[in-house]
């Protein structure tokens, strides 16, 4: 799911589409150098999980209508936020089972979406070839990183993947390599997809004093992607109960609480391209939720495990009323824990003393957005005291920048960046939690008691949500501010289209464009760059002097339209 970008942004589009064609040919060189022939690769290709230990029962999934479905006591269902529930139990191969049969025509959906997009990056045959070739050298080591009951549980969900994209890759390899994809994700080019929000707060930063755990999961693979959500709920035969929020197909976690109140975020850090795929960040967050009763066991599975990637975990403790920051990367580990307060703050850089001195994570700082939302969770802390889920919503819907100024809609140094895959409250003492509807993090937050499903009794019901426990909608979107938005996206496509393809706007297309998200610095960076085609210069120069004025994303940004107005003004002489 996470390499892909689909949907209405096209800016975002545009600059992972150039990322990955540098990350591919990168790669691509490096296959062709060593022709993926090895023992490893054959290895891992016709690997299959041995699952003749598990018991199995194949099942039959009952219609109920049109969005309910079920299976003896697994079973989905669409509620009226337009959230998908789904509620599996068994060993670890029925797991998958169940889960597969109950979500397929959705799976094969959301497969659909990031698969075309592929192809859409990379429409040439040959390429296509050696991108396959590619994938399978460079996931070659992941099953021997992935436990085998996980792989016993991908290999169940994946008998109901479509044999569309066997072409790619088998069944169950694809069912592999796509959690592996959320990695890979936020390697492309500074976090072009990634620019998560967390923070947790107890004692006298909540109204009851108990832990309160929030977080934005701002990772954009377009609107279609985003559309069908679901809320899982999981009850293994070995370990504990849990529920996650994530798409169809993922088996891994990003966002989830236990039974016994441990909860997981993840957070992407800075990254270099990583040689090989090892263990999944869903699938060892994955590992926690289902083993882990206490920070300390959380600890110690995320220690032992091999990563690929750069990641914060945030893990909260009802056990503990605590919470800390777990820093892995594949050559170092690291644990955060606050002296002296009740509040931890995490965005898309490392704070623990074993990163203190990586030159990575330090120009990460400078240059991206991370810090700056950092600061913003400081700013809003101090203004809103003592929280609760109510107050902790309206921290994740906050889109202003430091001191309240008005950033544009859309900028990721936002808390909300308007482009949240979901957005996620705990309260893990209580064991509830609230789980945002679309769009973005704006739409309802679904509350539910995980003492409740667990113990059976909303199963009995088939309701799992305590909806007098919901947190109302956010009047913005209702508003003119919000329609215009949505509007600046569709126009943002156009004019990034316009300028790649040489194309002539209206004459009224900039003016109107702007006047959608004045305060943005992109819309007048794109209107520059689109004069600057043109030939005329002056308008270019007004254009990318304006885009100064702005809150810049990134210092990146910022440098590349300072280099757009140099040039502009050589021209100019």
């Amino acid at each position: 799911m996470n390499v892909v970008i689909q949907g209405t942004d096209e800016g975002r589009d545009s600059f992972l589409c150039r990322s990955i064609k540098r990350f591919a040919l990168a790669f691509f060189s490096l296959f062709l150098i060593v022709h993926l022939i090895s023992c490893g690769v054959s290895k891992s290709v016709h690997h299959l999980p041995d699952v003749k230990q598990y018991s199995l029962e194949i099942p039959k999934v009952s219609k109920i209508n049109d969005s309910t479905f079920s299976y003896k006591h697994n079973y989905l269902t669409k509620n009226r936020q337009q959230l998908w529930e789904l509620y599996i139990q068994g060993n670890p191969l029925q797991l998958g089972y169940n889960n597969g049969a109950l979500t397929q025509d959705l799976m094969q959906k959301q497969e659909e979406i990031f698969f075309s997009k592929v192809e859409g990056f990379v429409p040439s045959k040959f390429k296509q070839k050696l991108l396959r070739g590619f994938l399978k050298w460079y996931n070659r080591k992941m099953y021997l990183n992935v436990r085998e009951d996980y792989q016993a549980e991908l290999y169940g969900l994946s008998r109901y993947s479509s044999e569309k994209y066997n072409f790619i890759a088998p069944q169950y390899l694809r069912s592999l390599y796509l959690h592996g994809a959320h990695d890979i994700g936020h390697v492309l080019q500074d976090l072009a997809m990634v620019g998560c929000t967390s923070l947790a707060v107890w004692n006298e930063n909540t109204e009851d004093g108990d832990l309160l755990i929030g977080r934005n999961f701002d990772f954009y693979v377009g609107d279609d992607f985003s559309k069908n959500k679901v809320v899982e709920f999981v009850k293994p035969e070995q370990g504990i109960p849990y529920m996650s929020v994530s798409w169809p197909g993922m088996i891994g976690v990003v966002s989830g609480m236990n039974k016994e109140g441990i909860t997981v975020t993840i957070n992407a850090g800075k990254s270099k391209i990583p040689l090989t795929a090892k263990t999944p960040i869903s699938l060892v967050t994955r590992e926690i939720l289902q083993y882990a009763a206490t920070i300390d066991e959380a600890i110690a599975i995320a220690e032992k495990r091999k990563v690929f990637v750069s990641e914060s975990i945030l893990v909260g403790s009802a056990n503990d009323k605590n919470a800390v920051i777990i820093e892995v990367s594949p050559t170092n580990f690291g644990v955060y824990r606050v002296q002296n307060s009740s509040q931890v703050f995490c965005t898309n850089h490392f704070q623990s003393e074993a990163y203190k001195n990586d030159q990575r994570n330090q120009k990460h700082i400078v240059e991206s957005h991370s810090e700056y939302r950092y600061e913003k969770l400081q700013e809003l802390l101090q203004e809103k005291k003592k929280l609760n889920p109510e107050k902790m919503a309206a921290i994740l819907r906050d889109q202003s920048g430091l001191k309240g100024e008005k950033i544009g809609y859309g900028n990721e140094k936002a808390i909300n960046q308007l482009l949240a895959h979901h957005a996620v409250i705990f309260s893990p003492q209580k064991k509830l939690v609230w789980v945002s509807s679309n769009p973005y993090q704006l739409g309802e937050f679904v509350c539910y008691d995980l003492n409740e499903i667990f113990s059976g009794e909303s199963l009995q019901k088939r309701e799992l949500a305590k909806s007098q426990m919901n947190i109302a909608e956010d009047p913005f979107v209702h508003s003119r501010e919000f329609k215009n938005y949505e509007q600046y996206k569709i126009m943002n496509s156009e004019i990034i289209d316009a300028i790649n393809k040489d194309i002539l706007l209206p004459e009224d297309f900039i003016s109107h464009y702007q006047s959608l998200n004045p305060d943005f610095w992109g819309v007048y960076y794109q209107a520059g760059k689109y004069y600057y085609q043109l030939k005329d210069y002056e308008k270019a120069k007004t254009e990318f002097t304006k885009a100064l004025t702005k809150e810049v994303t990134t210092l990146p940004d910022k440098e590349d339209i300072e280099k757009y107005l140099r040039k502009t003004l050589e021209k100019l002489k």
